[in-house]
């Protein structure tokens, strides 16, 4: 293997390096599911409405769409570790402020600035993998790391919990603090520049906006692109409509909906680890292209399921652990095959995908709702995801023509060739 940004011999990544990108990756979703259990304390310590409080969430989102946009291409300037020392930085001294926060305006203005800057870690993440790997060893770290971010909603909440039950919500961001503070050390002391000076871009506004421009108008990096967007979609549909499903549909208790909950994020990070191994064997371009129409298999599965009532609780769980199943081999074979044309400025190119990301949920995330919020609800956002990522791979990628997914990995293995050149 060869090193992607300076041609130098490379290993397989180890159990550490894997450990360090997933949590830097994590670190946005952490600062969301560690939170999530103490939005009514500051709902009632700060008396404040429940859309207010509610707000604080999607303040995040805002904040890191916005932010991957302005720390990528800086990333792509500068190099990695600068802008992620600065933005973790940021993230621990913004986290003390919100557990100072007098009032709920204060606290969603922090909130935005917290996501803004807390997103270098999810950006650079990503980036530093496309600085070092490409094709199918991307494709399978990429893998690991979903791993590694798939544990953290599973057990933050409960964390949360457990620290606010204890002290107080206010504590919960010390947490936060405590959390970003040893991020920032781990990185000064252990992970390398992996952007060499002869591989940074300028840093000009006018340079960035004609970066942005050439992302914008190719049409197979856009659809590459939104499909991880589209597969968080899928997962958000569930996480907001699966509480009112299981528990006020279905009858569960709380500690029973909890137990399902964690049984689908078991099988998100199973099918992940699926791909981690499949990706040995078989192209990322051909497992995308079976992937997305086995999912949408099932989805119309679990539509129907829905609408007859067949199996009850236990086909509609069946259902979901069957479109779960697949979902960890869509977004880490799109990410790695749009990333591959773009090493030069992968900073800047995955600012773009975490952009979209943070866009299509924080849009999909009421749709269940203003639906009715109810099982029939979810699983038509659900499938209606799937397939309009069916429909970008067929109108912006060759991956369903005759051939088409082997000019696809031709062709980014060609431009990466040209990338080393460069």
């Amino acid at each position: 293997m060869t090193d992607v940004s300076n041609n130098r011999p490379r290993h397989a990544p180890g159990v550490k390096y894997v450990l360090m990108l997933g949590a830097l990756a994590a670190l946005p979703a952490l600062s969301t599911d560690m939170y999530l259990p103490s939005l009514p304390d500051v709902a009632n310590d700060l008396q404040a409405s429940q859309a207010a409080v509610q707000f604080t969430l999607s303040a995040m989102l805002i904040g890191g769409g916005v932010g991957q946009l302005v720390i990528g291409p800086l990333s792509d300037r500068f190099g990695r570790r600068l802008p992620l020392m600065v933005g973790i930085s940021l993230h621990v001294v913004i986290s003390m402020a919100c557990s100072i926060a007098p009032d709920i305006a204060t606290l969603i203005g922090l909130r935005i600035l917290q996501g803004f800057f807390n997103a270098a870690a999810a950006v650079v993440a990503i980036a530093v993998i496309r600085d070092r790997f490409i094709g199918s060893d991307a494709a399978r770290l990429m893998s690991r790391l979903v791993l590694v971010i798939g544990v953290a909603p599973l057990f933050a909440p409960s964390i949360g919990q457990a620290i606010a039950g204890q002290w107080h919500w206010r504590a919960v961001f010390y947490a936060l603090a405590l959390i970003g503070l040893t991020l920032v050390v781990i990185v000064w002391k252990w992970m390398p520049e992996t952007l060499p000076d002869d591989s940074r871009r300028g840093g000009q506004p006018s340079q960035i906006a004609r970066s942005y421009w050439s992302l914008l108008r190719d049409r197979q990096f856009m659809s590459l692109a939104v499909l991880p967007g589209l597969g968080l979609g899928v997962i958000m549909s569930y996480v907001v409509g699966s509480p009112f499903v299981f528990q006020n549909q279905y009858g569960l208790s709380g500690s029973q909906f909890a137990l399902v909950f964690a049984l689908n994020g078991v099988m998100l990070i199973l099918s992940a680890q699926l791909n981690a191994s499949l990706v040995n064997r078989i192209a990322p371009a051909k497992i995308l292209r079976t992937a997305v129409l086995l999912q949408l298999t099932f989805g119309v599965l679990l539509l129907l399921i829905v609408l007859t009532g067949a199996g009850g609780l236990v086909g509609v769980l069946i259902g979901l652990w069957l479109i779960f199943g697949v979902q960890g081999l869509n977004p880490p074979n799109a990410t790695v095959l749009a990333l591959n044309n773009y090493g030069h400025m992968a900073g800047t190119a995955s600012a773009v995908m975490g952009a979209l990301k943070s866009g299509i949920a924080g849009l999909v995330s009421p749709l269940v709702g203003f639906l009715g919020g109810g099982a029939l609800a979810m699983a038509g956002v659900m499938v209606g995801l799937v397939a309009v990522m069916l429909l970008v791979l067929l109108l912006g990628t060759p991956v369903y023509r005759k051939s088409g997914w082997r000019k696809l990995e031709f062709q980014t293995r060609e431009d990466t060739v040209a990338d080393r050149k460069q």
